[in-house]
């Protein structure tokens, strides 16, 4: 007996066509869910729409996660597998770059600050209380740290002004002083008046008279390799509270020589070979060979100038000068530091009305110097710096601050 196969309807079904003569699967007009994954995903691309995860036989709800590529510059060898990592987000997986050892440091960069000394705080901190300074006194610690700093190979102030009285003596001996009290190595004030300068008047004299041409007339001697730093004390005269030393002008009574250029040269030289900082005095002629030869060895320029227009004049003109020449001695000009002091020629008799006036016309000075320079520093009336030997702890206490700011000013242009 032959077995009758029966005739299903969906033998029928896809051979069947609809009226365009097309082949027509009678499921379509029905759910989606019936039909096969991949025939789905044909009709879909067939019809332009793309394919939802859901249509295209995924379970998942999300997508599924994107491929992590190694980052640049890391290792791209083999990973561990999905069981080795452990569970992985399916969404935001991003790559992870390690890090250069480089690139950190364990070391704590900042530095915790001392106590208070001054003031109602350095009072409380006395007594127990740590109380952290004002910012006053951190401003003063910032500028005591500039002015002890040690930089590579000497450093040469030249402090000038064309006209006398302006207060040029006691900026030299300021400076100097501050600069050695606080440890920014051996410094010399040197007085290069072409002539004789006022510098060793207005500081201590050693056991001797010798002068820069002295120092000059041996200077092979100084220079030797055999000679060292006590071998100075014969030309020298050192400042024993202000720790500095100085180095006096030629004081011949006669006044028959001129320093010259080449003297300067060979006197700083050794004065370089001794000390780290050379602040030098200097003469009203800024024609003089020695001045010129100063101005070519400074690293810093110094304007002092006291509260009278003849003296900002003065310090004007000699600003414009050494602009004028250009180079070397035009960016001196443009980076110095003006000394602005609140004193006249009226010295120790200073009434409150004279004073007033004086501070009046500092203003004017200050102001008018602050676009030219680098820096502008004002230093108050102080009856210690007017008349006799020059000391930093006879200054009050106002004035010593601002010779320190001074002092930070010029190191800052080191």
């Amino acid at each position: 007996m032959t077995r009758q196969v029966p005739d299903f309807p969906a033998a029928d079904a896809a051979t069947r066509t609809n009226d365009a003569g097309e082949r027509s699967d009678p499921d379509t007009t029905g759910t989606d869910e019936f039909q096969p994954p991949s025939r789905r995903l044909r009709r879909q691309q067939n019809d332009g729409e793309p394919a939802s995860p859901r249509e295209a036989g995924y379970l998942q709800t999300s997508p599924p996660p994107a491929e992590v590529k190694p980052a640049a510059g890391t290792d791209s060898g083999p990973r561990a597998t999905d069981a080795e990592q452990g569970p992985q987000p399916q969404e935001g997986v991003q790559a992870r770059r390690r890090r250069d050892l480089r690139e950190t440091s364990f070391l704590v960069t900042g530095s915790a600050k001392e106590p208070a000394t001054k003031g109602w705080r350095g009072v409380l901190a006395k007594m127990g209380v740590r109380v952290e300074p004002s910012k006053e006194e951190l401003a003063e610690r910032a500028d005591i740290q500039l002015v002890s700093q040690h930089w590579p190979g000497p450093r040469t102030v030249a402090v000038v002004n064309r006209k006398g009285g302006a207060n040029k003596t006691p900026t030299v001996v300021m400076l100097s002083a501050i600069l050695a009290r606080y440890g920014g190595g051996p410094v010399l004030a040197w007085d290069n008046n072409e002539s004789q300068g006022t510098l060793g008047w207005r500081t201590e004299q050693g056991p001797h008279a010798s002068s820069v041409l002295d120092l000059v007339d041996s200077s092979s001697k100084l220079l030797s390799p055999e000679s060292n730093a006590a071998d100075l004390a014969h030309y020298v005269h050192h400042q024993a509270a202000d720790k500095f030393d100085v180095l006096r002008s030629d004081e011949n009574e006669e006044g028959d020589h001129e320093v010259t250029a080449e003297e300067v040269d060979i006197a700083h030289r050794v004065a370089c070979k001794y000390y780290r900082l050379i602040v030098m005095d200097s003469g009203n002629t800024s024609r003089s060979a020695n001045w010129r030869r100063m101005i070519d060895h400074t690293n810093q320029l110094v304007v002092p100038v006291t509260a009278m227009e003849d003296r900002a004049e003065a310090a004007r003109l000699t600003l414009q000068t050494l602009a004028a020449r250009g180079d070397h001695e035009a960016e001196l000009a443009r980076n110095a530091v003006v000394i602005v002091s609140e004193s006249t020629d009226a010295g120790r008799g200073m009434t409150g009305e004279t004073r007033k006036r004086a501070k009046i016309e500092a203003d004017r000075i200050e102001t008018g110097f602050r676009e030219f320079v680098r820096e502008v520093v004002r230093i108050p009336y102080d009856p210690a710096l007017v008349n006799g030997p020059i000391r930093f702890n006879a200054l009050q206490p106002e004035t010593q601050r601002a010779w320190l700011r001074a002092a930070a000013a010029v190191a800052r242009g080191f």
